[in-house]
């Protein structure tokens, strides 16, 4: 959803307009989470000045109408701070004044960009203008700059002179909701405050000096008063060990924060992830990371700085058109890279690192739980069956948003598997959050390395999908139905009678690489099938039973959300009960149709169709002819194991999304209304 960029120089030459092109270059990299709107904000002349720019539209809407305003971009700084950001409406629609970044007032002594949702904003705006604070926009986050400005002038009139840091604390004190943000301020030039909860931020840290240490120390908070501040604020001391010099001088260093690390990594790899009711400080080029809240004894002391573990080259098009299209056509190798170094195909062996230590008590569970939205929701579907073939526990599979509103009874006996491609879905946080304090076991199932989901959960699996840019979820999809496959060979993995599906298993697990890439051939008969028959249609039904009524759904689901055309995913035994009206001989029908025990029950259904005028669309095994007269065409792909036939059977329906949305014009990449990450309930 929204996006944050900022980036810090010190001791580091840049002039405005270089900063510009960062900020704006970082937001084009976070354009893929989904957005209606950008801004930035940069010191003007003075140091008691801004230059804040933002409008409604794309990233390079933005670009034309700085170089319309003509920003003053020779101007060299040595330190800076500036910040940016892309706005996904949730509080106000697409305009000017609710874009981001906001101000304290009109001189833009706090200057502030916010992901999340503020809970308490209405009665915050409602005290801030009794207080004589003008608003600007429809947003929440807009009461954030006031807030600020209010308590630092609060402060003064008590002669306290609060730091940066410690005003944060007192600002995030009144707040209630969940939020990433970044403040700057005229107060303090040179520096920066970023905090999240719920919502997630990161940094970069590029310097030619090596760290001394690869971590950061979490600087205690001090509750003993409510101004937590030496009497002398300019006489600070660093505990940032890892920027500490042999000289004593500083050294020149770059900071670049971020909701996303694909908008850092061009910049560098040295990250560090911020955990909720962290504030990161930057000031004289030191970090320093404080606690919003007093620490309850058993957090971590330190922040660890990572390596990041993608190139520049995986956000990148390349020769497709559309990161979709090379999303789709990358699942050759993410599938392969999903089971690389976990299963020794020659003993017919899965391990996983990331389960070992919680093996037993996974095993002592009375009841799976899988809590996911969207696609990753529909691999839960998917898996669901083979997890209570292999592990024989009850399983259920639980809409993260739905089973929050419940409330669901929730075990310390239970183990809850939570399936995200961001690992920062807000919904997925939300249950997890629950299910912890149930003391439930809880297992994580994400694409990104450092996300919430990975650090917050017992234990996980990495899918190792590599960066998905695209909107629509493809390459994610088909890597954590593999992982959770893995997962329940895992967890049978002492069971002597299911050795024998265990092997066959592998063994299907080990061609799929390569039957991917033979079902990717059909890409030219599939865009062919869109153009003749599909493109103008207005709704489209899917039909699949068993292991591929998650396949029916999850294409479904493509198709509506890439092409705009209505689709519905359908039990094929639920026909009679409802369906059956919609069916006529207009109504484009797609029946999932492969090799496994419930075929005849399929062909019975698709008979039902057959009857009353359809000519459906078949994805059947090669060679299948069964219904060739009665089909309006047929989809070929290679027989396997039957819990793993979703991972070929959705190939198809990705590319006919794809072409759809091609074909009627889409923003395939963007679609309307829709975000890639989901970090608001």
């Amino acid at each position: 959803m929204c996006g944050i960029f900022g980036y810090v120089n010190f001791l580091v030459d840049k002039s405005r307009g270089e900063i510009i092109d960062t900020l704006l270059e970082g937001l084009s990299r976070l354009e893929y989470r989904g957005y209606d709107s950008s801004g930035l904000a940069v010191d003007g002349t003075t140091k008691e000045s801004n230059y804040i720019a933002k409008t409604p539209g794309k990233v390079e809407v933005l670009k034309s109408l700085i170089a319309a305003e003509g920003f003053e971009r020779e101007q060299v700084f040595d330190n800076h701070v500036g910040i940016a950001h892309t706005r996904w409406a949730t509080h106000g629609k697409a305009s000017t004044p609710n874009c981001h970044p906001h101000r304290s007032d009109p001189t833009g002594e706090f200057v502030v960009v916010h992901n999340g949702v503020i809970n308490n904003f209405r009665s915050l705006r409602e005290l801030l203008e009794k207080k004589g604070f003008e608003f600007e926009s429809e947003t929440d986050s807009e009461c954030i700059a006031k807030l600020f400005k209010h308590v630092y002038d609060t402060t003064l009139k008590d002669n306290v002179d609060l730091d940066f840091s410690d005003l944060t604390k007192q600002v995030l004190h009144e707040l209630d909701g969940s939020y990433g943000m970044l403040v700057k301020s005229t107060h303090f030039p040179g520096e920066i405050c970023g905090t999240r909860n719920g919502s997630p931020l990161l940094f970069g840290v590029k310097t030619d000096k090596k760290l001394k240490v690869d971590f950061v120390d979490v600087e205690v908070f001090d509750s003993s008063n409510i101004y937590p501040v030496s009497a002398n604020p300019q006489l600070r001391t660093s505990q940032s060990r890892a920027f500490f010099a042999e000289d004593g001088a500083p050294s020149p260093i770059e900071y670049f924060f971020s909701s996303d690390p694909a908008s850092v990594v061009e910049h560098t790899k040295k990250v560090l992830y911020l955990e909720d009711n962290d504030i990161a400080h930057i000031y004289d080029g030191e970090l320093h990371i404080h606690r919003a809240k007093k620490n309850t004894g058993d957090e971590s002391t330190i922040r660890k700085i990572h390596d990041l573990d993608i190139e520049l080259n995986e956000i990148m098009k390349g020769p497709y058109n559309h990161f979709m299209q090379k999303e789709i056509f990358e699942q050759p190798e993410s599938t392969f890279n999903t089971m690389r170094g976990r299963i020794d195909f020659e003993n017919n062996t899965v391990k996983l690192g990331g389960l070992v230590a919680a093996f037993s008590g996974i095993k002592k569970s009375k009841r799976l739980i899988m809590i996911a939205c969207g696609t990753s929701y529909h691999t839960c579907l998917a898996t669901r069956s083979i997890f209570e073939e292999l592990t024989e526990m009850p399983v259920s599979v639980e809409l993260a948003s739905d089973f929050s509103d419940r409330q669901c009874p929730v075990f310390r006996d239970d183990t809850c598997i939570f399936v995200s491609q961001s690992g920062e879905t807000a919904d997925s946080l939300q249950a997890l959050k629950y299910c912890k304090e149930r003391m439930a076991i809880t297992l994580g199932v994400v694409n990104s390395v450092g996300s919430s989901i990975s650090r917050d959960t017992d234990c996980g699996v990495h899918i190792n999908a590599g960066p998905e840019i695209g909107v629509a979820s493809t390459k994610a999809y088909t890597s954590q139905y593999i992982a959770l496959v893995l997962i329940a060979l895992f967890l049978s993995s002492d069971s002597i009678s299911k050795k024998p599906r265990h092997i066959e298993i592998i063994q299907g697990l080990k061609k799929i690489p390569a039957q991917i890439k033979k079902v990717l051939k059909l890409e030219d008969t599939i865009k062919k099938l869109c153009d003749d028959c599909l493109s103008n249609q207005k709704s489209l039904l899917l039909l699949g039973r068993g292991y591929q009524f998650a396949t029916a759904m999850e294409g479904a689901l493509k198709i509506k959300e890439i092409s705009y055309i209505h689709s519905e995913g359908v039990l094929a035994g639920e026909l009679k009960h409802g369906v059956l009206a919609l069916v006529d001989e207009e109504l484009p029908i797609i029946a999932l149709a492969t090799r496994d025990s419930l075929f005849p029950k399929v062909t019975s259904s698709v008979m039902q169709v057959v009857a009353r005028g359809a000519r459906p669309i078949f994805i059947c095994n090669e060679g299948d002819n069964f219904a060739s007269d009665v089909a309006y065409a047929t989809l070929e792909v290679p027989l396997t194991v039957d819990c793993l036939q979703g991972l070929l059977n959705v190939i198809p329906l990705q590319l006919m999304s794809y072409w759809l949305a091609v074909n009627r014009g889409v923003d395939v990449d963007f679609p309307r209304n829709l975000a890639k990450s989901v970090t608001v309930e």
